[in-house]
């Protein structure tokens, strides 16, 4: 079976380099069962064995088209070597956390075979604490950070026990049997054909793309700031070390925090998870700056993918757009720091929202592989990066991950950390997701431009940021402090009822007409008091 990649899924092949691997990986800690005697690295492999088939990721590999005319194909792999896709790795001791990061760092430096699979994993034990990691790499033109997750449902489970699951199903192949790759011909039918869908498409989109963008420039426009207000909309980046052209070599960290207590803090000063997040990258990245004397004047901004999946899809692709974020790295106070970001966070995804039946569009372009390919190579190699204006100075992620404690094996997964991927004038990737109550932080960098030890450096000014935001005013303690003097006003209310004595007291006066005994005008009129006629007029009313 043949299955088209979109341009998006595409474009991260187009643009991998030998300084620039596209694929995205997780490293995950693993609790053996208590008295475990058994081999988990084939423990491992069995499963996988079992479970190839629930996910199309695993058992697909690319057809390139003829002379790169077009876009590559997925088509079925029925040979799958699971003794190179599975490996396994012994640290040496003392097996530190800091030599399991470094060993992160080198194998995801290294590119994927496109002629299998476009994945590998490897189990590896000799950690200090007992526990056995695990990590996994595979090409972002397969899966994003969302996808990634759900493939996660797919290979584990929720309990200690595994699960049973269906067979796989016998294929009936038309030709009389499995083909290592597609003819000629087919290939470029295929690539026809897709190219008439794609187009078609595009056509049915229009009016829904008029509206969109309409409601979008509305949003944009209900965005604008008054006079003295901070701007929302972003110009270019400044110039920082991150900016850079990047090799192979990588750099990694980890940092994992209590999700509740994240949560409790962005309620308490007035923002969200993401937020935090933001802030948190925010200030460690100035800090990292300001202390090599090479913050910019200019804020910092951030390259944040969004995903556009709905809500029920699970299809391995890639369905993502991207936003630009204000740092406010020039603003002192973390307070009005973090209230910049806030604003400038949502109003991003406001715009988002409404231009996201069209972001997602696939633009089908003659020659786009050899094309794109070579402009990446000729980016990265000129040193453009740079020299060219920025975009964004980092790129920072937050994936929602799998809620529940998940298993693999019969072991208890511990930590599920990120570990993305940086680029050419992008040096540093900050991805985070959240996974069963914590919420896991992976700094993935060329190692030349941000060495394994300033990344250490950086997961310290993270928790340092954080830190300072858990000291930041509640957002409810100025109404906390205006209540009492509120309610602390009686005075005010005793007026009535002296109003209401002195009511009581005219009603209980001699009898006298109540409409005569209520016309102040004559009795303070100054002609008649300056008469005494008039005055003794008035006496005889007063008797009355």
């Amino acid at each position: 079976m043949v299955e088209h990649l979109s341009s998006m899924d595409a474009s991260f092949l187009h643009f991998e380099t030998p300084e620039t691997p596209m694929h995205v990986g997780s490293l995950m800690l693993f609790e053996l069962p208590k008295g475990y005697r058994g081999d988990f690295y084939e423990d491992v492999k069995a499963m996988l064995r079992k479970r190839l088939h629930l996910s199309g990721l695993l058992t697909r590999k690319l057809a390139q088209m003829p002379f790169e005319l077009a876009d590559p194909v997925w088509i079925e792999d029925d040979d799958i070597d699971l003794d190179y896709h599975v490996r396994h790795v012994t640290l040496r001791k003392p097996g530190t956390m800091h030599q399991l990061e470094q060993l992160i760092a080198r194998l995801h430096s290294s590119l994927l075979d496109r002629s299998r699979p476009l994945w590998e994993m490897v189990v590896i034990e000799g950690l200090h604490d007992g526990q056995v990691a695990f990590y996994s790499k595979a090409h972002h033109s397969g899966v994003d950070g969302a996808a990634g997750v759900e493939l996660a449902k797919v290979l584990y489970d929720v309990t200690p026990e595994m699960r049973e699951v269906p067979p796989p199903r016998r294929r009936r192949d038309s030709g009389g049997g499995g083909a290592y790759q597609l003819g000629v011909a087919e290939l470029l039918q295929a690539a026809a054909q897709n190219s008439l869908r794609q187009y078609r498409k595009i056509a049915e989109l229009v009016p829904t793309a008029v509206r969109a963008i309409a409601t979008a420039g509305g949003v944009l426009a209900s965005q604008r700031s008054g006079a003295g207000a901070r701007s929302l909309n972003l110009g270019l980046a400044p110039k920082t070390v991150f900016q850079d052209s990047i090799t192979n070599q990588r750099s990694y960290s980890t940092l994992s925090l209590p999700l509740a207590d994240l949560k409790d803090t962005g309620k308490r000063v007035g923002g969200t998870v993401n937020t935090i997040v933001m802030a948190m990258c925010s200030a460690a990245l100035r800090r990292f700056l300001k202390e090599r004397n090479e913050l910019p004047k200019e804020s910092l901004i951030a390259l944040v993918p969004v995903s556009l999946r709905a809500a029920d899809d699970a299809s391995m692709n890639n369905q993502v757009s991207v936003i630009r974020v204000d740092l406010a790295t020039e603003i002192d106070d973390l307070a009005e720091r973090f209230k910049a970001i806030h604003g400038s966070s949502e109003a991003a995804k406001g715009v988002v929202r409404e231009l996201k039946p069209v972001l997602g569009v696939d633009l089908p372009v003659t020659g786009s592989p050899w094309f794109m390919t070579s402009l990446a190579s000729l980016y990265g190699r000129s040193k453009l990066a740079s020299r060219m204006p920025a975009a964004g100075n980092v790129l920072i992620s937050n994936v929602p991950g799998p809620p529940m404690t998940l298993y693999m094996a019969g072991a208890k997964m511990t930590h599920y950390y990120p570990v993305s991927i940086p680029y050419h004038g992008s040096a540093l990737n900050i991805t985070v997701h959240s996974y069963a109550g914590s919420l896991e932080f992976g700094l993935t960098a060329c190692r030349r431009v941000v060495s394994q030890d300033e990344s250490y450096e950086l997961v310290r000014y993270l928790r340092d940021a954080l830190d300072q935001i858990k000291k930041l005013p509640s957002i409810d303690a100025p109404a906390a402090v205006e209540a009492p003097a509120r309610a602390a006003k009686p005075a005010r209310a005793a007026k009535p009822a002296r109003a209401a004595k002195r009511a009581v007291a005219t009603k209980a006066a001699p009898p006298a007409k109540p409409t005569r005994a209520i016309k102040p005008p004559r009795a303070i009129k100054p002609p008649r008091v300056a008469k005494p006629a008039r005055a003794t007029k008035t006496g005889r009313s007063a008797r009355v």
